[in-house]
């Protein structure tokens, strides 16, 4: 653990020499990553550090809600609306190309394409058993990989940036504050939220804000801290040995994400557009990425956090209440008719 923080410390304050944008998140994924083709059986980062990294973010995230956002919610419906379900028609013509290339299941190949959370997708492959467990998580990872490591250069172009916030707030509201969060996680985890350690505290401080209580803005250098612990946990996703797959499934992941990428940055010109937003907003809106993913590189890149929470918050609802119950039944129903 000590050296993989070592190493994710290295890589974020290099990017952050080079200028790179995110340095604080890019930079550990990108040198733990490099680093596991070098050390051997070595890294370990457990998931109760990336988790207190997500608490940390989403208690920022939470702070900087806009309730004004609710005032033209049936636009923002209407196109939260569109852009899931033309993404979901998108990702199920990939799933079928990907299907004929590689020859994987079509239930595996939309199970790897459908841009939900990385764990709930791995999770609901491990439990349908006949979905390649491994194919699906190789696709997750490469697409958060890619989303997270392209995405700030992107819109890092159409951002002005804002002076960071110095550590000169009471430390101890911060810590209160991020301590009542991580209380209230397990309740999360058992309404079943999406990203629970980092969808409760958002939802713990904008809770504190509709009563009036106004929660401490979080230093930069604590939000540093928490983008390193997220940071080296994506970088470990990614295993040497995952690449064992065949080159057509290899090429098929990473296709995918781009083309993927290429369909966020048509959608996103048109949100743009058509609700005025910045295209850094609408982009990672749009993106193919995680909720706290997403979330975090808003933050990062000064966009509006409110409409990105609640563009992203959307499609896993849409993904895990109607996508993935339709795909259970469809097979379900197949299998039923195989065995009349």
């Amino acid at each position: 653990m000590l050296l993989v923080f070592v190493i994710a410390l290295f890589g974020a304050l290099l990017f952050s020499t080079l200028s790179f944008p995110i340095p604080w998140l890019i930079g550990p994924i990108f040198s733990v990553l490099v680093a596991q083709f070098f050390i051997k059986d070595r890294l370990r980062w457990p998931a109760v550090l990336r988790n207190t990294g997500l608490v940390i973010v989403g208690v920022a995230i939470g702070q900087q809600f806009d309730f004004s956002l609710f005032s033209d919610f049936k636009s923002l419906l209407f196109f939260m609306v569109i852009v899931n379900v033309l993404l979901f028609a998108f990702c199920l013509g990939i799933a079928w190309v990907i299907a004929r290339s590689t020859g994987l299941t079509f239930k595996t190949a939309v199970a790897a394409n459908v841009p939900g959370g990385l764990s709930q997708l791995v999770l609901f492959a491990e439990e349908e058993g006949d979905v390649h467990l491994t194919a699906v998580t190789y696709f997750h990872i490469v697409r958060v990989l890619g989303v997270v490591l392209l995405i700030p250069f992107l819109v890092s172009g159409h951002v002005v940036g804002g002076a960071s916030i110095p550590l000169t707030w009471d430390v101890w509201q911060v810590i209160l504050v991020i301590l009542l969060a991580a209380v209230a996680v397990p309740l999360g985890r058992k309404l079943k939220l999406p990203v629970a350690h980092f969808l409760t505290p958002i939802i713990i401080v904008i809770g504190l804000k509709f009563f009036g209580i106004e929660a401490p803005t979080m230093p930069s250098d604590v939000l540093h801290i928490a983008q390193i612990l997220i940071g080296a946990y994506i970088g470990l996703l990614l295993k040497p040995e995952t690449l064992r797959l065949p080159l057509n499934v290899l090429i098929g992941g990473i296709a995918s994400t781009v083309a993927m990428i290429i369909l966020t940055y048509g959608t996103s010109l048109l949100i743009a557009r058509f609700l005025d937003l910045s295209f850094a907003t609408s982009f990672l809106s749009t993106a193919p990425g995680g909720l706290d993913q997403m979330g975090l590189l808003a933050a990062a890149v000064k966009a509006d956090i409110s409409v990105v929470t609640v563009f992203q918050l959307f499609r896993l609802l849409f993904i895990f209440l109607c996508v993935l119950p339709i795909i259970k039944w469809v097979y379900r129903e197949r299998e039923e008719s195989v065995q009349q």
